[in-house]
């Protein structure tokens, strides 16, 4: 198969996507690779020539990666994610608007385009996280304690695009990130960023029955095939903070070698024929300690997903 990634800059040494292009060029696909931030593209032919079965995007959130990988999809082209699906993540305003018609339970998430308008927020919903709505891995993320902080942090924050603000959720200190990858879920639990005082070493962890059926939800919401959601697991039970298209799998067995696998799956049968949610239940896999029993976890999975389509 001939494949093409688009690959920011930042990623371009990294093990997600370079362990996974190296993967399938061992198998014998030939794969070609565009710097979207510093290659010359012909937008009048060249994504209109049908040369890739299926395109890969890994690249920042607020680069030129995006309009390219839809620029494909509009010449018919498969794309890995579908790059409706990762536009709905990667603006987060975007996606606590789509969670909240879904009724996914995520944070009240308020959004301004100025700065000085997060001053409107009642004090009642302090203390608040802020963040870019186009940010990305834990990009100037910060935790806001009182209106007299967000004020100070006015003129740091004017250059940061829209933002959005929630309140922050009472928790541990500690991220669940599950990830999604050929049908599969993998859990991991790591620091906060929010919590640099905590030392919690990053590992993979069991996956509780009603977090994987809350991902599986995510990944049917937005249409999403290969992703990740940060859960913390709040007063009222878990709440998702964050959706990732293409992260970075850590802790995942044979990373490279499952994504190759699934996007070779999605190029050869298309968005719905290969791994989606959207057609099959998701299959939690425990870590190495001890975990419920397959079968069950994946029928709550398998009902769930069957009353979100319904």
């Amino acid at each position: 198969m001939r494949l093409c990634f688009l690959v920011e800059e930042r990623y371009r040494h990294d093990g997600m996507p370079v362990e996974v292009i190296a993967q399938l060029r061992d198998w014998g696909h030939r794969v070609d690779v565009i710097r979207s931030g510093g290659s010359l593209l012909d937008m009048t032919e060249s994504l209109w020539a049908g040369d890739h079965d299926a395109w890969v995007l890994k690249t920042v959130s607020g680069g030129p990666g995006l309009t390219l990988l839809e620029a494909a999809a509009e010449a018919g082209a498969t794309t890995v994610n579908d790059a409706r699906a990762i536009r709905r993540v990667r603006d987060k305003a975007l996606a606590a608007a789509v969670a909240a018609r879904h009724g996914l339970p995520v944070p009240r998430t308020y959004a301004a385009a100025a700065p000085r308008l997060l001053a409107e927020i009642p004090e009642s919903a302090y203390p608040l996280v802020v963040k870019p709505a186009d940010g990305s891995a834990g990009r100037a993320v910060r935790l806001v304690s009182t209106p007299g902080e967000l004020a100070a942090l006015l003129p740091v924050l004017a250059g940061e695009g829209l933002l959005i603000a929630q309140p922050y959720v009472a928790n541990s200190g500690t991220d669940l990130k599950v990830y999604s990858v050929g049908g599969r879920l993998y859990a991991t639990e790591r620091r906060s960023p929010l919590h640099p005082e905590h030392p919690v070493a990053e590992r993979r962890v069991p996956l509780p029955a009603e977090i994987a059926a809350l991902v599986a939800r995510v990944g049917a919401v937005y249409g999403l095939d290969l992703y990740g959601v940060d859960v913390l697991v709040g007063p009222e039970g878990p709440v998702v903070v964050d959706v990732n298209d293409f992260p970075s799998f850590r802790q995942v067995p044979d990373a490279a070698g499952q994504v190759a696998r699934a996007v070779l799956g999605l190029a050869r049968g298309g968005l719905d024929a290969a791994y989606p949610v959207r057609n099959r239940p998701l299959i939690p896999v425990s870590a190495p300690a001890p975990a419920p029993a397959l079968p069950p976890v994946a029928a709550q999975v398998a009902a769930v997903v069957a009353g979100e389509s319904a």
